[in-house]
């Protein structure tokens, strides 16, 4: 079985190959969710993004159940990753102060800001599990990799 660094270049390689000379905003979030899903069926109940829209975080393409339309700055993981302009790794959301729960089978989260090229936070990558403690470092390394991949293709 593959580890999940493994996993993560190969999944960086097909997104690159598969992003490649694209620059519609919503066709490329759109793949990339449906990729980054596939890739990790096994654990990732819900991957998708939100984009910072009229002083909000608004839904963007994702893949799995329905979600929040709207985050506000500073609530929830989403919005506290926004705020804070860094990557979140949340191993038990209900222990996290003020999460939203979109779906009550989230059990834990991570959330990768979209840095555009002011370093500005113009997204995130919102991924959730149906585990505990699903997220780590490596998660952390590689979502921040795919992140500015996806800020290169879109010329953010």
């Amino acid at each position: 079985m593959e580890t999940k660094e493994e996993r993560y270049r190969m999944l960086y390689s097909q997104i690159s190959e598969l992003i490649a000379g694209e620059h519609n905003e919503m066709s490329v979030l759109a793949n990339v969710a449906a990729a980054m899903h596939d890739a990790f069926a096994d654990c990732y109940f819900w991957v998708g993004f939100y984009l910072v829209r009229d002083g909000e975080l608004q839904l963007g393409p994702f893949q799995g159940p329905v979600a929040c339309y709207r985050i506000k700055r500073g609530r929830g993981v989403c919005g506290t990753a926004w705020d804070k302009a860094q990557t979140l790794v949340v191993s038990d959301v209900e222990q996290f102060p003020g999460h939203i729960a979109c779906s009550s089978q989230s059990r834990s989260e991570i959330v990768v800001p979209i840095f555009d090229k002011r370093g500005e936070v113009y997204g995130v990558i919102d991924i959730d599990s149906t585990e505990v403690g699903t997220f780590d470092a490596v998660d952390r390394q590689y979502l921040e990799e795919l992140a500015r991949l996806v800020a290169e293709s879109l010329a953010r």
